[in-house]
């Protein structure tokens, strides 16, 4: 199912590329072939960029963990004064309780490496499709959509139409309104960033950027790597101000930047939003959450195209 709702959300999102060049006297089939592998050649150059920054960052990395290390001495120390003080508060255990050491037995290593390997054998397997998919979805858009229509009554079909299209709409603004804030948030934190004195300022920025737009997580993921590393790099003084920019950027962008670029196709009230990531993200962990607003937007324009079930739209309505 993941597989399947990425492969929609993506070919709504290319459609308009393919129209065009469709408007350019190219088959659609040919159109579609050519976004895909667009698709997939910034894909491999954003994946190759990633890469390489980060193996020059894992090989910095155990100079920041010393360093880190022994900026946390004195909370370490902390904790363990706060430790003794409660020891000292909270009463002993009596003599009589049972105080057995449980050992639990050690992970095999050959089953670990056995599930590992099958894991991303299978996450490997699952994105194989994704291109695939989103070429046949792209290629028989219309007849797709025309035989979806006459599954329906002749007196619903209008109004099946209406909510394919409102879905293509929700769809395409949700991705572009994400991409368009991550790359502000990724702008900005790396010229914020830089000017700071952050070492990898213009890798740490692209992170936090678009880290920032998971849903309520966000903002903790977007801070950790550039802290991590100014902990070792930069002042107190810098590093709390890089604390604010970030957790300030992220504000503005939710609240002002993000309900005007996606705001008006969503039309979900905060209640719904917060249900939706709660739900998606206990059934597909860490994709349930990027997945969980449009599936409930789409839930939502389905809801207000159904006369029975409208009030239940409107009730989820901001």
């Amino acid at each position: 199912m993941i597989t399947l709702l990425t492969s929609i959300l993506l070919a709504f999102v290319l459609s308009p590329a393919v129209d065009r060049l469709e408007m350019w006297r190219l088959p659609r089939s040919i159109a579609s072939f050519f976004v895909v592998v667009a698709l997939l050649a910034v894909i491999y150059g954003i994946v190759h960029f990633s890469y390489s920054q980060a193996v020059s960052f894992s090989q910095e990395l155990p100079k920041y963990s010393q360093k880190i290390r022994d900026a946390t001495v004195g909370l370490r120390r902390q904790a363990e004064q706060l430790q003794k003080t409660t020891e000292k508060v909270l009463p002993r255990p009596a003599d009589g309780e049972d105080k057995t050491l449980k050992v639990r037995p050690a992970a095999n290593l050959s089953d670990w490496l056995t599930n590992s390997v099958w894991d991303v054998g299978e996450f490997v397997l699952a994105i194989s499709f994704v291109p695939f998919l989103v070429y046949f979805m792209l290629s028989w858009k219309d007849r797709t959509r025309a035989a979806t229509v006459k599954l329906f009554r002749p007196e619903s079909r209008e109004a099946v139409y209406a909510t394919l299209s409102g879905i293509g709409s929700m769809f395409r603004a949700f991705a572009v309104g994400n991409a368009l804030c991550g790359f502000f948030m990724s702008l900005v934190s790396v010229a914020a960033f830089g000017l700071l004195g952050l070492p990898y300022f213009y890798f740490l920025g692209f992170i936090s950027g678009f880290l920032s737009l998971i849903p309520y997580l966000g903002v903790v993921l977007a801070v950790v790597p550039p802290i991590a590393v100014g902990l070792s790099e930069v002042s107190g003084a810098r590093l709390l101000a890089l604390f604010v920019i970030i957790v300030g950027l992220h504000l503005f962008t939710i609240n002002v930047l993000f309900p005007k670029v996606i705001g008006k196709r969503l039309h979900l009230n905060p209640l719904i939003v917060t249900i939706g990531l709660f739900v998606w993200s206990s059934i597909w962990g860490a994709m349930g959450l990027i997945l969980a607003v449009p599936i409930t937007g789409a839930m939502k324009i389905i809801l207000d195209h159904v006369d029975g079930l409208r009030p239940f739209g409107a009730w989820m309505e901001e």
